[in-house]
């Protein structure tokens, strides 16, 4: 008698297009207009605001802004964050609401057939400019961070990377 031996595993996990029973809870002090720090990606390191949480996904909604350190609106999860205690006021801002989980899609490009002529006669792709929408929203939200940013201090550590070196000891620190 030969006996049967389940080699792959089936896929565990919450079925895509299913939402979230609970939604996401955030860190202690996490608060529109708080400054935290990227821990991952592209900006790693660099220092931005916090602006509110997209959905169910527990996603965060931040920017640098844009014309201080060179960060957009972004989406990131909250395990890559630190949280400080600096603040910013973010009360005159506006066009939040605007913002959603469908704002960060990206646009599918249209597939055509080709034939091989035209495969190898075709140039290589090239990268999709920005929507004007989302650079008109980028450019509206910073308006009403930089009018809460008029310490001069505060825009200089929102510029400024942050970084250990081999001395330091992060469990240790107040950030």
């Amino acid at each position: 008698m030969v006996k049967k031996i389940q080699l792959k595993t089936k896929k565990q996990g919450i079925p895509k297009g299913k939402l979230l029973a609970n939604p996401a809870k955030l860190k202690p002090g996490l608060e529109p207009g708080r400054i935290l720090i990227l821990l991952n990606g592209r900006f790693k390191g660099k220092r931005v605001v916090f602006l509110k949480t997209l959905g169910h996904t527990g996603m965060l909604l931040v920017t640098g802004p844009y014309e201080v350190n060179g960060v957009p609106l972004k989406r990131v999860p909250q395990a890559y964050t630190i949280v400080t205690s600096a603040k910013v006021d973010v009360k005159a801002l506006k066009g939040l609401d605007k913002i959603s989980e469908a704002f960060f899609n990206r646009e599918k490009a249209k597939k055509t057939k080709q034939g091989e002529d035209e495969f190898f006669a075709s140039q290589q792709p090239t990268a999709a400019a920005l929507p004007e929408a989302k650079k008109a929203t980028q450019k509206e939200i910073d308006a009403g961070i930089m009018s809460g940013l008029k310490d001069e201090i505060l825009k200089k550590y929102l510029k400024t990377r942050f970084s250990l070196s081999d001395k330091d000891k992060p469990h240790a620190m107040k950030f």
